[in-house]
């Protein structure tokens, strides 16, 4: 009984931890390294996989607001993405955000945050980025109801410097997200990360599902991470059917 009975608080602290994920906004160091398997690129069916390492890093500026930094720095390996294009490798652009976010809810229950947010050219080659320096804003909007939490990030970037032999940048991310937590800590999440370009009129919306359980390497907390995707829409050169989403979460609690 008393080894139940210590059982039982360390899984109510590991399903906070999970919950706690699902909030793009929540006071928690966590550094995802997300995986992602994507196929269908062009005329000779080329393929992509990314491995998206995305600090999150919340900093008090007072007893009442954090600012949460959210980086994502893409590693890039793809090959023949557009027609008989070949084999690249490097980094991809890098998007920088940050949220400006009150430490506590809102009387409603909503949490929210919201600031600017930076792309910067950090491509390793031509065809990994847009070579192009982007700024706009962010913002996020979401509730936390017992095993739920569900709410929607959105940002839009405008091209503001760069090479001006390519293409500008005017593109709006939508993220709408519903995601539920077990007692043990199982996190079912279900989501869209659409993105509009609003210089080619083109929709991309992948419609992803992923299943996650928060662990424990010895004493540090890890949520590991699998699903898939289908691609609802593309542009004509973009990805379609199904890919893949594996992640793993290393996670620095207070």
């Amino acid at each position: 009984m008393a080894a139940l009975a210590a059982a039982l608080p360390a899984q109510a602290e590991d399903a906070d931890l999970a919950k706690q994920l699902s909030n793009p906004v929540a006071s928690l160091i966590s550094v995802p390294f997300q995986f992602n398997y994507d196929h269908g690129y062009g005329p000779d069916d080329g393929s992509k996989v990314t491995l998206n390492i995305q600090p999150v890093i919340p900093i008090s500026l007072n007893d009442d607001w954090n600012v949460i930094s959210r980086t994502i720095v893409p590693v890039i390996w793809q090959d023949d993405i557009a027609g008989d294009s070949g084999h690249q490798f490097g980094l991809g652009d890098t998007l920088q955000s940050f949220f400006f976010s009150p430490k506590e809810p809102t009387a409603g229950g909503l949490i929210w945050g919201a600031g600017p947010a930076f792309l910067l050219p950090t491509a390793t080659d031509e065809r990994l980025g847009g070579e192009k320096w982007g700024l706009g804003p962010t913002a996020v909007l979401l509730k936390q109801e017992g095993h739920w939490t569900y709410g929607m990030l959105a940002n839009h970037i405008w091209s503001v410097a760069g090479d001006h032999n390519r293409d500008d940048v005017s593109s709006t991310f939508l993220q709408p997200f519903l995601s539920y937590t077990t007692p043990d800590a199982w996190t079912f999440t279900l989501n869209t990360e659409s993105t509009y370009d609003w210089k080619h009129d083109d929709w991309s919306v992948p419609i992803n599902f992923s299943v996650a359980k928060l662990t424990k390497f010895g004493e540090q907390p890890v949520s590991l991470q699998l699903g898939a995707r289908y691609w609802a829409t593309a542009p004509d050169n973009g990805p379609e059917g199904f890919g893949v989403r594996a992640a793993i979460v290393f996670l620095f609690p207070k």
